[in-house]
This record gives C-alpha cells, structure tokens and sequence, in this order.
C-alpha cells in the first residue's frame, strides 16, 4: 500500500515539477522586464535581442556554420556582457531586496526632515514650490516631458531647484523612496472649477494629480508663503510645520491608521476651520 502511495507522489511530482519550472521562470523574468522598463537598458536589451535573433535566423536559413558557430559559442560572453551593462539596475534591485522594513522606516523620516526644513525655508522666502511624493501608482506618465534628476534628497536641492533664478523653479517635482526622480514636471490641472476658482496654477496642479493618483503633494504658495498638503483631491491650506510633519508621517506609511479627512478634523481648531476646504470623497 505504501508503495502504492509513493508512486503516486513520484508521478506528482514527475509531472508538478516542470510546470513550477515554468512559473518561477515566468514570473522572473515578468519582474526582471517590468523592472528595467522605461530605463535605458532596456532599448540595449531590445538591440541586443533583436540581433541575435535575426543572425541566429539568418545562419538557420542560409547555413551559415561559421556564424552559427559563433553565436553557440558567444552565449558566456553574453551574459558577462549583461551584468555589466545592466550594472545599475541589478544594484538597485539587489539594494531593495536587502532593505527591510526598519531602513524604509529611517528613510522615509529623513525625507519628511528634509522636505520640511526646504518647505519652512521656502516659505520664508516667499518661493512657491510643487512638491509631489509618489506613492503605490507610479508617475512615470506624467514625468515624460520632466527633467530627470535621480539625486538623494536634501533640502538644499529642493531649495536650489526652486529658486526663481534656476531654470528647473517651474512646474514641480517628483519623489520616490527618499530620491528626488525629476524636476519641471508639469502636472494636470484639476478639474473642479469651483473649488480652484480662488487658487493658483500650482494648487490646481496638485489637486489635478492627485485627483488621479494617490501621490501626497505638498504646495508653498509664492503670493501668501502659506503651506498647503494635497492627498485624493483633498487640501487642507495654511497648515503649520509641525501639523504638517503629523500628516506626511501617517501617510506615507503604507500602514495608514488615518484618512486625510480624518486628521483634518482631528486638527481643525476653531480658528483653522475657515482656512480649508475640502471635498468628500
């Protein structure tokens, strides 16, 4: 009886194997593609696909031994090849699978630090900025015609970029796990006339995005030096550094305890409540 069983289990296994085979490879390469798209490398993998290809064709069709002979032997050089010119990208991916929820958690604090100490600095000033934290839907899209920058983030940088007498102060910028991707990036406008009648190009652009998408954006008015934060086509205006510090900290973690709506009113004092406006959701 009990070899009976053990038969079954070799067949299982016999016949399960090849098929999990398939998906793990399947699903490794799904990720490597989805990684590398939109980069640079992948247009030298596509070139690099598309050649081999057609030569292993072509030596197929026309017989050609030497060229055949070639490619068989040119596969080992082929995958040095790769490392070297996917370098970047495999450190990058190397670099998240090693980070754990602790780093993310520094991380993540030394971007709020860094954008409130630019934003305070900022609003002293009297210099608008459009600050855009990507979140879980990515930007890609709206950063096509962006400058891209990919640089750590620090508050000078921000200050830098915003400065009236740089070329990259229009239009905003955008950051990703604690790097500033790109900068002059120009965003939708949003599409509640009622709301935005009263309000600049650059708080119509941060309701726009963030009406689709759930990026947090945070806005210095040029005209006021008021602070506003932007989340789900919500805004609460004239918000204080350390009230602001409390919003970005709860939701930028990926643990939300709290919606937007819920900490504004949490946070209205009396003397606030005529400083916001806010639409359901």
């Amino acid at each position: 009886m009990s070899g009976f069983f053990i038969s079954i289990l070799d067949y299982l296994y016999q016949s399960l194997t090849p098929m999990l085979e398939i998906a793990i490879l399947a699903i490794l390469f799904y990720y490597i593609l989805h990684y590398i798209r939109g980069t640079k490398s992948a247009s030298v993998l596509a070139g690099i696909v598309f050649v081999f290809m057609g030569l292993a064709i072509l030596a197929d069709l026309l017989n050609f031994e030497v060229i055949s002979w070639l490619l068989n032997a040119s596969w080992t050089l082929l995958a040095l090849a790769l490392i070297v010119i996917f370098q970047p990208e495999f450190r990058r991916a190397f670099a998240q699978i090693g980070s754990n929820p602790f780093t993310k958690g520094i991380r993540r604090q030394e971007t709020i630090d860094e954008i409130i100490t630019a934003v305070i600095n900022l609003a002293g000033k009297s210099q608008g900025a459009l600050i855009v934290i990507e979140q879980n839907i990515g930007l890609r899209g709206l950063a096509d015609n962006s400058v891209k920058i990919d640089a750590r983030i620090t508050h000078r940088l921000i200050e830098t970029i915003f400065s009236p007498n740089t070329p990259l102060h229009d239009g905003g910028i955008i950051i990703k796990s604690g790097r500033i991707r790109s900068a002059q990036c120009v965003f939708p406008l949003s599409s509640n006339g009622e709301l935005t009648k009263t309000m600049g190009t650059r708080h119509r652009a941060a309701l726009g995005v963030t009406e689709e998408t759930d990026a947090l954006v945070v806005v210095v008015s040029e005209e006021t030096a008021g602070i506003s934060i932007v989340h789900r086509g919500n805004i609460k205006k004239n918000i204080r550094a350390d009230r602001l510090r409390r919003f970005l900290d709860t939701l930028m973690n990926r643990e939300k305890t709290k919606s937007f709506r819920e900490m504004v009113d949490e946070m209205a004092d009396s003397d606030e409540v005529r400083n916001f406006k806010l639409i359901n959701k």
